[in-house]
């Protein structure tokens, strides 16, 4: 099922809705796409730098992970670069669509949870994640997030575009 998109002059009850509905729209597109791919097309790239739609969905969890979980929240997360192997985007053979859609989805939730229970002013704890430097606010980490989807959005675009599959919003 697709989301409308968040268009800005739908109104809001505050920035934490604004953000909450990007976030799920552009993590639904690009699940959307990504899906619209025949198998032999999840485990393959089509660009120079290599990667593939099954490493980007798992990218984009472990995105979610590092900034609300290990940053924001503060919890010990035992891999939180575990979407990397040998310095680069990696899925195990094992590792299917659905697997990765669902474990998107559940931090997708999460981060819902965590984003709802809090004040975008409000600062995490200092811990690994910020490598010594003061964590930012809950309203920082956010933007980033969506600067993230937004550019992984498109580049799921190009690359279903090339290997057939749907294009446009």
């Amino acid at each position: 099922m697709s989301l409308p998109f968040p268009s800005p002059s739908d109104p809001a009850a505050g920035r934490t809705e604004v953000f909450l509905r990007y976030l799920d729209f552009f993590r639904e597109s690009i699940v959307e796409k990504v899906a619209t791919l025949p198998e032999p097309e999840l485990r393959a790239s089509r660009l120079s730098s290599g990667w593939t739609p099954l490493e980007m969905l798992k990218h984009l969890r472990y995105v979610e992970l590092r900034w609300i979980e290990w940053g924001f929240q503060g919890r010990d997360v035992p891999a939180p670069w575990g979407d990397r192997r040998d310095d680069r985007w990696y899925v195990a053979p094992d590792e299917t669509l659905g697997s990765l859609v669902a474990d998107l989805r559940a931090q997708g939730a999460h981060t819902r949870a965590v984003v709802e229970a809090a004040d975008l002013e409000t600062v995490g704890p200092p811990g690994p994640r910020w490598e010594g430097a003061e964590p930012p606010t809950l309203e920082r980490i956010l933007f980033h997030l969506v600067q993230e989807y937004a550019r992984h959005t498109g580049h799921v675009d190009v690359v279903v575009e090339l290997a057939g599959g749907s294009v446009g919003e």
